[in-house]
Protein backbone atom coordinates (compact mmCIF):
# COMPACT_ATOMS: atom_id res chain seq x y z
CA UNK A 1 0.00 0.00 0.00
CA UNK A 2 1.59 3.35 -1.25
CA UNK A 3 2.21 5.89 1.97
CA UNK A 4 2.29 9.62 2.05
CA UNK A 5 3.07 12.00 4.79
CA UNK A 6 1.58 15.60 5.18
CA UNK A 7 2.04 17.74 7.90
CA UNK A 8 -0.90 20.56 8.77
CA UNK A 9 -0.93 23.10 11.07
CA UNK A 10 -4.30 24.59 11.76
CA UNK A 11 -4.66 26.15 15.79
CA UNK A 12 -4.34 23.13 18.50
CA UNK A 13 -3.22 20.35 17.57
CA UNK A 14 -5.40 17.83 19.38
CA UNK A 15 -8.50 19.42 17.19
CA UNK A 16 -6.95 17.98 14.18
CA UNK A 17 -5.76 15.04 15.35
CA UNK A 18 -9.38 13.63 16.20
CA UNK A 19 -10.93 14.81 12.91
CA UNK A 20 -8.03 13.01 10.96
CA UNK A 21 -8.01 9.97 12.78
CA UNK A 22 -11.78 9.43 11.87
CA UNK A 23 -10.98 9.25 7.97
CA UNK A 24 -10.74 6.52 5.75
CA UNK A 25 -7.16 5.86 4.52
CA UNK A 26 -5.38 7.59 7.16
CA UNK A 27 -3.48 4.73 8.94
CA UNK A 28 -1.91 7.26 11.41
CA UNK A 29 -1.93 10.74 12.78
CA UNK A 30 0.77 11.91 15.29
CA UNK A 31 0.96 15.26 16.73
CA UNK A 32 3.75 17.44 16.81
CA UNK A 33 5.75 20.47 16.47
CA UNK A 34 7.01 22.67 12.42
CA UNK A 35 8.49 25.75 11.77
CA UNK A 36 10.56 26.83 14.46
CA UNK A 37 14.52 26.93 15.12
CA UNK A 38 15.51 25.28 18.09
CA UNK A 39 15.85 21.68 18.42
CA UNK A 40 13.63 19.51 20.25
CA UNK A 41 11.09 21.94 21.62
CA UNK A 42 8.71 21.11 24.15
CA UNK A 43 5.11 21.98 24.87
CA UNK A 44 6.12 24.55 27.39
CA UNK A 45 8.10 26.23 25.21
CA UNK A 46 5.69 26.30 22.19
CA UNK A 47 2.78 27.57 24.66
CA UNK A 48 5.22 30.78 24.87
CA UNK A 49 4.67 31.87 20.92
CA UNK A 50 7.99 32.87 20.93
CA UNK A 51 9.83 29.75 19.10
CA UNK A 52 8.28 29.90 15.27
CA UNK A 53 7.18 26.39 15.75
CA UNK A 54 3.28 25.60 15.15
CA UNK A 55 1.21 22.92 16.78
CA UNK A 56 0.61 20.42 13.78
CA UNK A 57 -0.08 16.71 13.03
CA UNK A 58 1.57 14.87 10.37
CA UNK A 59 -0.47 12.06 8.59
CA UNK A 60 0.03 9.22 6.88
CA UNK A 61 -2.08 8.10 4.67
CA UNK A 62 -2.84 6.36 1.19
CA UNK A 63 -3.44 8.24 -1.80
CA UNK A 64 -5.59 5.39 -3.20
CA UNK A 65 -8.03 5.83 -0.79
CA UNK A 66 -7.84 9.67 0.17
CA UNK A 67 -6.06 11.98 -2.12
CA UNK A 68 -4.23 14.78 -0.40
CA UNK A 69 -6.66 17.35 -2.76
CA UNK A 70 -9.52 15.71 -0.20
CA UNK A 71 -7.28 15.96 3.44
CA UNK A 72 -6.99 20.07 2.49
CA UNK A 73 -10.46 20.71 1.44
CA UNK A 74 -11.16 18.85 4.76
CA UNK A 75 -8.47 21.22 6.31
CA UNK A 76 -10.19 24.48 4.95
CA UNK A 77 -13.45 23.14 6.61
CA UNK A 78 -12.33 22.33 9.89
CA UNK A 79 -10.30 25.60 10.95
CA UNK A 80 -10.30 29.59 10.31
CA UNK A 81 -7.95 29.78 7.51
CA UNK A 82 -8.04 33.51 7.85
CA UNK A 83 -7.35 34.58 11.22
CA UNK A 84 -3.69 35.16 11.45
CA UNK A 85 -2.10 33.52 14.50
CA UNK A 86 -5.19 32.16 16.18
CA UNK A 87 -8.00 29.87 15.85
CA UNK A 88 -10.90 30.92 18.17
CA UNK A 89 -9.67 31.74 21.73
CA UNK A 90 -6.29 30.41 20.96
CA UNK A 91 -3.86 33.02 20.34
CA UNK A 92 -0.44 33.14 19.04
CA UNK A 93 2.07 31.94 16.19
CA UNK A 94 2.02 28.30 17.41
CA UNK A 95 -1.65 28.25 16.12
CA UNK A 96 -1.04 29.55 12.88
CA UNK A 97 -2.68 28.26 9.68
CA UNK A 98 0.36 26.23 7.40
CA UNK A 99 0.58 23.78 4.94
CA UNK A 100 4.26 22.51 5.33
CA UNK A 101 4.36 20.31 2.71
CA UNK A 102 6.81 17.39 1.44
CA UNK A 103 7.04 17.77 -2.08
CA UNK A 104 6.57 19.75 -4.90
CA UNK A 105 3.39 18.14 -5.84
CA UNK A 106 2.27 19.32 -2.66
CA UNK A 107 2.94 22.54 -2.58
CA UNK A 108 1.28 22.85 -6.54
CA UNK A 109 -1.82 21.41 -4.65
CA UNK A 110 -1.85 22.96 -2.04
CA UNK A 111 -1.52 26.22 -3.97
CA UNK A 112 -4.44 25.08 -6.16
CA UNK A 113 -6.84 23.93 -3.49
CA UNK A 114 -6.31 27.65 -1.68
CA UNK A 115 -7.55 29.39 -4.41
CA UNK A 116 -10.17 26.72 -5.06
CA UNK A 117 -11.65 27.36 -1.61
CA UNK A 118 -10.97 31.41 -1.43
CA UNK A 119 -14.67 32.00 -2.49
CA UNK A 120 -16.19 30.31 0.22
CA UNK A 121 -14.13 32.88 3.26
CA UNK A 122 -15.13 36.34 3.24
CA UNK A 123 -11.42 37.13 4.37
CA UNK A 124 -8.75 36.56 2.51
CA UNK A 125 -6.91 33.59 3.43
CA UNK A 126 -3.35 33.26 5.19
CA UNK A 127 -2.51 30.17 5.53
CA UNK A 128 1.67 29.80 5.01
CA UNK A 129 2.80 27.57 2.35
CA UNK A 130 6.14 26.13 3.00
CA UNK A 131 8.52 23.36 2.77
CA UNK A 132 8.86 21.20 5.97
CA UNK A 133 12.04 21.47 7.53
CA UNK A 134 12.09 19.54 10.68
CA UNK A 135 9.08 18.11 12.17
CA UNK A 136 9.08 16.79 15.92
CA UNK A 137 6.74 14.49 18.04
CA UNK A 138 4.89 15.81 20.88
CA UNK A 139 4.74 14.42 23.53
CA UNK A 140 2.98 11.30 24.64
CA UNK A 141 0.55 12.67 26.55
CA UNK A 142 -0.77 14.82 23.25
CA UNK A 143 -1.05 11.95 20.96
CA UNK A 144 -4.86 10.76 20.91
CA UNK A 145 -5.47 13.46 23.32
CA UNK A 146 -9.16 13.55 22.74
CA UNK A 147 -9.91 9.97 22.02
CA UNK A 148 -8.23 9.77 26.24
CA UNK A 149 -9.41 13.14 27.42
CA UNK A 150 -12.89 13.21 25.94
CA UNK A 151 -14.48 15.20 29.07
CA UNK A 152 -11.86 17.62 29.81
CA UNK A 153 -12.99 21.33 29.12
CA UNK A 154 -11.40 21.91 26.60
CA UNK A 155 -11.91 18.80 24.52
CA UNK A 156 -15.80 19.42 25.37
CA UNK A 157 -16.35 22.95 24.24
CA UNK A 158 -13.91 23.33 21.46
CA UNK A 159 -12.75 20.26 20.04
CA UNK A 160 -16.01 18.10 20.25
CA UNK A 161 -17.87 20.66 18.14
CA UNK A 162 -15.59 20.34 15.64
CA UNK A 163 -15.21 16.88 15.36
CA UNK A 164 -18.90 16.40 15.75
CA UNK A 165 -19.36 19.53 12.64
CA UNK A 166 -16.29 17.16 10.71
CA UNK A 167 -18.42 13.88 10.72
CA UNK A 168 -21.46 15.06 9.71
CA UNK A 169 -20.23 17.16 6.69
CA UNK A 170 -17.67 14.42 5.59
CA UNK A 171 -19.83 11.23 6.72
CA UNK A 172 -18.73 9.07 3.47
CA UNK A 173 -15.65 9.68 4.31
CA UNK A 174 -15.64 8.18 7.49
CA UNK A 175 -13.95 4.62 8.83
Amino acid sequence: MPQEITTLAGGCFWCLEAVYLDLQGVTKVESGYSGGEMPNPSYDAICTGTTGYAEVVQISFDPEIISFDDLLRIFFTIHDPTTLNRQGADVGTQYRSAIFYHSAEQKESAEKIITEVASEWANPIVTEVVPLEEYYPAEDYHQDYFANNANQPYCRAVVAPKVDKFRKKFEFKLK
